[in-house]
């Protein structure tokens, strides 16, 4: 299917606007990089010639949720795997008392979370490298891994609820707990995806700068191959900068006098980040984050977690960012 042919241009449109909407298109073509797109499936097709995590796989066996990780085995069960879900690293030794406190409960949780998170362990005794490179000051030490980044760290004992909000938090800032493989016929043959002639029509519409008929076209793609590799973040994309198009530039001021309508501040995010200021789009919804609680706090975080995957993970800008939301729920 086709997209509908965008309409001639009106020539009685503000001007102002016409030069907003040309900002959008030039930031939307930075912005819709099909390249990042396919590194970030390699990257994660490397975990999935892995077992997804599963709490019912014995502890240390392939795919399982807990699993000890030496200097050998940290690239693909760590660094790999955190392509797939989070990884805590519970950093730990024979001789240390509170390791001892700390360790089975966060296997409780890793078994509670069903392959939705994995543990790994590491005797900072026998990898003393390691411990180096993750900078220990002592033990024990916590660390969370997602797509390749440390993105949340404690340090020390701490009692069950605490630990329980910790991966809690994580999960949700991250992947939203979504555990690989559920659906049936994934693998390794989905990771290299052949070019695709569909996209022609989504891409020619962003270099015309016509977001309606781009988003027409990657829905298209989406109707007929709902698990497509690019049509779905490309999608997400155009719908932010659609989105910033509509909020416009009194996004800003408008979230400024109600500071407490979540839906103001989320546009006022959306419009930054459409016009390409991604640090003052993710530091607007962390400093909501900050100062609300409830269902409000959780709209702001989910908005933000959606920002962070319409940037993408590979931006240097997402990681510190995706600290600074655990900082703030934690």
């Amino acid at each position: 299917m086709q997209p509908n042919r965008p309409a001639r241009p009106d020539p009685r449109v503000d001007p102002r606007a016409a030069a907003q909407q040309a900002q959008m298109a030039a930031s939307l073509a930075g912005a819709v990089d099909l390249a990042a797109i396919q590194a970030r499936n390699e990257a994660a097709a490397r975990a999935q010639a892995a077992p997804p995590p599963s709490a019912s796989a014995p502890a240390g066996a392939p795919g399982s949720a807990v699993v000890d990780v030496t200097e050998a085995t940290f690239q693909s069960e760590v660094l790999d795997r955190s392509f797939q879900v989070p990884v805590v690293l519970d950093l730990w030794a024979e001789w240390c008392g509170p390791c001892k406190q700390l360790s089975p409960v966060l296997e409780r949780l890793a078994a509670e979370g069903a392959g939705s998170w994995v543990l790994a362990k590491v005797d900072v005794d026998a990898n003393p490298a390691l411990a180096q490179g993750l900078r220990v000051q002592g033990i024990p030490a916590v660390k969370a891994v997602w797509q390749g980044q440390l993105v949340a760290e404690f340090t020390g004992a701490i009692p069950e609820q605490e630990a329980r909000q910790f991966v809690t938090e994580l999960v949700a800032a991250t992947s939203g707990g979504a555990v690989p493989g559920a659906a049936e016929g994934e693998g390794e043959d989905e990771a290299q995806e052949p070019e695709d002639p569909r996209l022609d029509a989504a891409e020619a519409a962003l270099d015309r700068g016509d977001l309606a008929a781009a988003e027409a076209a990657y829905q298209s793609i989406l109707d007929t191959e709902p698990e497509h590799p690019v049509a779905g973040l490309a999608l997400r994309q155009v719908q932010l900068f659609r989105r910033a198009e509509e909020a416009g530039p009194n996004a800003l001021a408008a979230a400024e006098a109600a500071p407490d309508d979540i839906v103001a501040q989320t546009r006022a995010a959306d419009f930054l980040l459409g016009t390409g200021d991604v640090d003052a789009a993710f530091s607007w919804l962390l400093d909501v984050v900050r100062r609300t609680a409830g269902e409000e706090r959780d709209a702001a975080r989910q908005h933000l977690v959606e920002l962070f995957g319409i940037v993408g993970d590979e931006d240097p800008r997402v990681g510190p960012a995706r600290r600074a939301l655990m900082t703030a729920l934690f």
